[in-house]
């Protein structure tokens, strides 16, 4: 019989402690889940054109997905080594992307943004 109460009392308690358990943190974004939310943005950005679909799809995915400061800081770190490698044009075709799509993206797309200010 005690050994029945003592099960119950740990069961009961375990479960207690998973309920109050603060929730885990979500794990910073990589600059591959950057790349690949929007890298069907590239054609526009190195040639210009019409914005794909499929572009303003993975920018809203990627804005969406990156719900901490870390996340936005991390994403902005990421388009931002994209764009010191990208020529002006190019750089200013990515920075329209967020008025095309109609995105509110959290930082400026720029190579010399500072990504620590991004909250």
């Amino acid at each position: 019989m005690a050994n029945v109460l003592s099960k119950t009392f740990l069961l009961s308690f375990l479960l207690i402690c998973l309920v109050l358990s603060p929730p885990q943190t979500r794990a910073v974004i990589t600059c591959d889940t950057v790349f690949s939310d929007l890298k069907l943005c590239l054609s526009y950005v190195l040639v210009g054109g019409n914005v794909p679909t499929e572009c303003c799809n993975g920018l809203k995915s990627l804005i969406t997905n990156v719900i901490t400061t870390e996340d936005r800081q991390m994403a902005c770190s990421c388009v931002k080594n994209l764009a010191t490698a990208a020529t002006d044009e190019q750089v200013d075709r990515a920075a329209s992307l967020p008025g095309k799509c109609g995105v509110n993206v959290p930082f400026k797309i720029s190579r010399d943004v500072d990504c620590t200010k991004v909250k």
